[in-house]
């Protein structure tokens, strides 16, 4: 079955504010461990990662959701928000939701609050359900965080993973504008695959577990993911899905000035660009510096990109994002003219 056109109303969904965080922790390629036998010249060459940053001790998923949630709703010069969204995989607890807890912790107790699980892809789901929110009159403004701390979730003796994966946080505030601003978000494209839900995982820690405990060995609480069959499902499912928003957003790769992609590596990145095709210089990444920072990697990216400068009001901005599920989604999006500076994503000093 073929998802329906995400194509919205004269009204829109637009960004107001943006701002990432990532924690002091730097580790990089010739720190990790001597027994994985990696060196930092082939950790470059097959990934693009020259550093990851890792969370400190004590230090959790919402701790770096508050602060760059923070900093967004700063750029975005303090409207009222009525709504807070976290996108999440390894949220500090499996019951409650996340987002209840990071609403009081900003001073936005009351409002409504709700979590998205889509793993890597959860940005830009988040985004659709934000968008969806704000259209149907039941949203005013959204802040949407999209963080992960991976490291709680690595295992030490598993390179493939130790190596990729960062901990990372990025947010977004969106108010109600019309199609056309700067900011406006054109279209969306998502879709999903679920017999692939074993190729990325982590298999124990749920329901499936407690009932049936016998089958489980505690190793399953890591994640683990089959790369060499992710590699062309995420080059596919991003480059179709890239195509189908553009489509959707009456765009041509021509018409494309900033492409924003998942950080997963850098040979996904260039294989997916070369397709769809936008040129290598207009690709916005920071996987050099950060790693696979999960769903935090597209709205990371782009504040790291607009800090620097890097991004001007009314470029339009191609999204896309592949991830666990097996899920995936595009959103094409017109550069936001914003009203203040936006902060490095380096933790204060």
């Amino acid at each position: 079955m073929t998802p329906p056109a995400c194509r919205l109303p004269p009204a829109a969904a637009v960004l107001e504010g943006i701002a990432g965080y990532v924690p002091a922790g730097v580790v990089t390629n010739a720190g990790l461990p001597a027994a994985w036998g990696v060196d930092d010249a082939w950790v470059h060459r097959r990934t693009g990662i020259r550093e990851r940053r890792r969370a400190a001790h004590g230090q959790s998923t919402g701790d770096l959701a508050r602060e760059a949630g923070r900093r967004a709703l700063t750029v975005a010069g303090g409207a009222p928000v009525d709504t807070v969204s976290v996108a999440t995989s390894t949220p500090d607890r499996p019951m409650p939701a996340m987002a209840p807890q990071l609403a009081t912790r900003l001073g936005l107790g009351g409002a409504a609050a709700w979590d998205v699980s889509a793993a890597c892809s959860g940005f830009v789901y988040g985004l659709a359900t934000a968008a969806g929110a704000l259209l149907s009159g039941c949203a005013d403004r959204v802040l949407l965080v999209a963080a992960d701390v991976y490291s709680t979730l690595l295992d030490p003796d598993d390179p493939s993973a130790g190596i990729v994966f960062g901990d990372g946080a990025g947010a977004v505030v969106l108010g109600r504008g019309r199609s056309g601003d700067p900011g406006s978000i054109q279209a969306f494209d998502l879709g999903s695959d679920g017999s692939g839900d074993e190729l990325i995982e982590v298999r124990g820690g749920g329901a499936m577990e407690r009932a049936t405990p016998a089958s489980h060995r505690s190793e399953d609480r890591y994640f683990r993911m089959r790369g060499r069959e992710v590699f062309p499902h995420a080059v596919t499912r991003m480059t179709q899905s890239s195509q189908t928003v553009m489509k959707h957003a009456g765009w041509s790769p021509e018409h494309v000035d900033r492409f924003c992609a998942h950080q997963a590596n850098a040979r996904i990145l260039t294989a997916v660009g070369e397709r769809v095709p936008v040129p290598g210089p207009r690709h916005v990444t920071n996987i050099e510096r950060v790693g696979n920072t999960g769903a935090a990697s597209v709205p990371l990216a782009l504040a790291d990109a607009a800090s620097r400068g890097e991004l001007r009001p009314g470029e339009r901005v191609l999204l896309t994002a592949f991830g666990a599920g097996l899920t995936w989604g595009s959103a094409a999006v017109i550069r936001p003219g914003l009203g203040r500076p936006v902060p490095g994503i380096e933790p204060a000093p």
